[in-house]
């Protein structure tokens, strides 16, 4: 069994969609800019909220990082009424946390509105690392922050598992030499994941828990 888990959020602990691209969408309105649909929003995400709004952003636009701030402190403030846990979820985190696994998330996600979005809808789950996007370390697929929360985990490389929805998050594990499984109830499909070099797929949270168990 492995004995901690680092969670990628958005697509994987939480479909956060919706929150996004409300948030996203009256941001562009803001500045002019034509609005996206939510599907395009889903294509967009997974590198940090910055690369998200230069491409959500028209070609011709010259004020990025104008429009990226007005989007953090509105994604921060956001109540999250749209964001919700995916089926099997909340037994999945009960069960191996009773189990005595170490858990642990890591986000793209700017780091305040991480920590709100977690406290509202996965404060009940003992998580004992949430990290999102902050100055102290690079985004992934960067391995630093994985590296940091193996060590204040307490777990061998071999005994963490990385679980994300993204091409990002396959590279992050490859990155920092631990395994990962690539979710597919999230923001990308199994043809996208394999091609980015996915190779272990899993369909719901039970199947989830039976590779935790396999370890």
């Amino acid at each position: 069994m492995y004995k901690a888990i680092i969670f990628d959020l958005d697509g994987t602990l939480l479909n956060t969609s919706g929150d996004i691209n409300a948030v996203l969408n009256a941001s562009l309105e803001a500045f002019g800019c034509p609005q996206i649909s939510l599907q395009k929003t889903i294509e967009y995400v997974g590198d940090g909220a910055r690369k998200l709004i230069e491409r959500a952003a028209p070609p011709d636009f010259d004020r990025i990082e104008e429009l990226y701030s007005y989007y953090r402190v509105h994604f921060a403030a956001c109540d999250n009424s749209r964001t919700t846990l995916y089926e099997g979820e909340d037994f999945f985190l009960r069960e191996v946390k009773s189990l005595g696994v170490k858990l642990a998330i890591l986000t793209n996600k700017p780091d305040d509105a991480a920590k709100g979005v977690c406290g509202k809808l996965l404060s009940g789950y003992g998580f004992d690392y949430i990290l999102g996007q902050t100055d102290k370390f690079p985004l992934k697929p960067a391995p630093a922050a994985v590296q940091y929360l193996i060590g204040q985990l307490g777990v061998a490389p071999p005994e963490c598992l990385f679980v994300g929805d993204g091409e990002t998050d396959i590279a992050t594990a490859a990155n920092a030499g631990i395994d990962c499984a690539s979710v597919l109830w999230g923001f990308r499909t199994a043809e996208q994941l394999k091609s980015a070099g996915g190779k272990l797929f899993v369909r719901d949270y039970p199947e989830l828990l039976s590779v935790v168990f396999k370890k």
